[in-house]
């Protein structure tokens, strides 16, 4: 049968152009630079680029554009490869390198003076700019443009040997300063950075730019489809300048697409980075942050990220996506995959005057629609905990409005007995601190008696057998839908309500085999996990990485 879903623009491309044999074998490649964490943009190219590369029967390269020391750490490195490896895909061949590069980049240079397409310049960062011209004003010849070779394989030199201080030249290409496009007027190919490189140490002080290494990386590598965003869609020309100015082993082309804007998220990594340094999070993967780790601890499946990448699909055309979708592709895979559980955030303690017996056992299924995923066995005590909002003494509300527990009521437990409220004890202040209730005999997965008729069903764990824990109720970490755009300061705009602790609330036995990564739907409550951080501490963390509805979509 054939596949008669639509193809993007890239796909017909990449189709069409092994049709035509212009290319015997796809190669991509994910590029980041390792200045920072991936976030939930970094994840629609990782899901193309891969996707692409599996789908036509290629392969993609994990490459790092590592051509700034001064921003980038061997950290961001290991943090972006296993966020890769989360996602689900498998790079070909070792991890690469600009930095490996770097021989042949400093060769290209001196290729590119001796053909008179490269000089030094000796112009300072202020005075370059003015030279530059702008927008609607041409730029101006550098005084140092004219340099024979001789003196620019010279100056070239002196900047590789430290000679230098940072800042004090630069080595340009000569293109041309009337260009309309800014990107073509003599754009800078290396600067002095007298910085250790966190994969060749101190070897070097000149470092390429990532204009002049990106293209030759593509084309040393033997890249087909070098597939970026539209804002790289400007340096196009001079990505392919490159390519006809030096002898490189392969001639790939440039294609753009637009990238990922999410409202209510800042994906900035200059942003991010402030958030994280001044302590607005607990780090690049604090559960609130939109990084790929972040989303990871939360509890995000991989496999609703790669669907949530896939619902919005590759386009030319920029516009911003509800967050409201990847939430919905969250939720979506959690109900379906992940197992049951109960646990109480506010407990108020019942107690059962005729309950018999120490302890009861009690069955459910891990999963209601999902009888493969087993049974699990909860103990059922005189004493139990509920949920403080599930109890009520008014009795004048309708079974409509509340259907939950009523003093002199009934309500069932969810797979276990129905129970009613007899009696409310209370401290010397007046609050409730305990029910008092009976149970309705031979109740266990069956109908109740005749006249009794419960309000509604609610969920329980046992008072002296269950999982003390910390539960943090998680949300969007900004409650603006653009907290970053025009002139607006994006930390005024940071959700008070993000994070919420819950100190001393009661899980179901069963969660003490709970292990990071496995997400659970706790009833009525939404969806939680393990926070990984805190896995090995003697009270447990769980996370709540998505609510059961989207208490968001009216607000929007």
């Amino acid at each position: 049968m054939s596949d008669t879903k639509p193809q993007n623009f890239l796909q017909q491309i990449l189709r069409q152009d092994l049709a035509d044999k212009k290319h015997t074998k796809i190669v991509t490649r994910f590029p980041p630079e390792p200045n920072g964490y991936l976030h939930i943009g970094h994840a629609k190219s990782i899901c193309l680029n891969f996707g692409l590369a599996q789908e036509f029967g290629g392969e993609c390269n994990l490459r790092f554009d590592d051509t700034n020391p001064g921003k980038e750490d061997q950290e961001y490195v290991d943090a972006i490869a296993e966020d890769v490896r989360w996602l689900g895909f498998t790079w070909a061949g070792d991890i690469k390198y600009a930095s490996s590069y770097f021989e042949r980049f400093y060769e290209w240079a001196i290729y590119l003076i001796n053909a008179g397409d490269a000089y030094v310049c000796h112009l300072s960062p202020d005075e370059a700019r003015a030279y530059r011209g702008s927008l609607k004003e041409p730029g101006k010849d550098s005084p140092h443009r004219n340099r024979s070779v001789e003196e620019n394989l010279r100056e070239f030199e002196k900047m590789r040997a430290g000679e230098y201080d940072e800042g004090a030249c630069v080595l340009r290409a000569k293109i041309d300063m009337a260009s309309p496009n800014i990107n073509m007027r003599d754009p800078i190919l290396y600067r002095i950075r007298k910085l250790a490189h966190h994969q060749t140490g101190d070897k070097w002080c000149i470092y390429p730019t990532y204009d002049f290494a990106h293209g030759q990386e593509d084309a040393i590598e033997g890249i087909t489809h070098s597939i970026c965003t539209l804002e790289f869609a400007d340096h196009r020309p001079l990505y392919e300048w490159f390519i006809e100015h030096l002898p490189v082993p392969s001639k790939p082309r440039q294609y753009e697409f637009a990238r990922l804007e999410l409202n209510y998220t800042v994906t900035s990594k200059r942003k991010l980075k402030q958030l994280v340094d001044d302590n607005y999070v607990d780090g690049w993967n604090d559960p609130r942050m939109p990084t790929i780790s972040g989303m990871r601890r939360r509890g995000y499946p991989a496999s609703a990220v790669r669907k949530f990448c896939e619902l919005i699909g590759v386009t030319k055309a920029a516009s911003t996506v509800d967050v409201g979708m990847l939430e919905f592709a969250v939720r979506d895979e959690l109900n379906e995959s992940a197992p049951r559980a109960m646990c109480v955030l506010n407990p108020l303690k019942v107690v059962l005057s005729n309950f018999e017996g120490e302890t009861q056992t009690m069955t459910q299924p891990v999963h209601p629609n999902n009888a493969d995923m087993g049974e699990r066995q909860l103990p059922f005590t005189k004493e139990l905990f509920i949920e403080r909002d599930d109890f009520t003494e008014d009795t004048s509300l309708s079974r409509k409005k509340f259907k939950r527990l009523v003093l002199g009521e009934w309500v069932r437990l969810r797979g276990a007995y129905i129970i009613k409220a007899d009696e409310a004890v209370k401290d010397v202040a007046g609050n409730i601190v305990e029910i008092k209730a009976s149970l309705v005999p031979n109740t266990v997965g069956a109908n109740p008696p005749e006249g009794i008729n419960p309000r509604g069903v609610i969920h329980w764990v046992s008072a002296t057998e269950n999982v003390n824990c910390e539960v943090r109720l998680y949300d969007r970490l900004f409650n603006d839908a653009a907290p970053d755009a025009g002139d607006k300061n994006f930390l005024d705009a940071i959700n008070p309500d993000a994070l919420v602790i819950v100190s001393n609330a009661k899980a179901e036995k069963s969660l003490t085999n709970a292990e990071p990564g496995v997400a659970y739907q706790f009833e009525r409550e939404g969806y939680f996990c393990l926070d990984s951080k805190y896995s090995s501490s003697e009270k447990p963390v769980f996370n709540r990485t998505i609510g059961l509805k989207d208490n968001w979509a009216n607000n929007v």
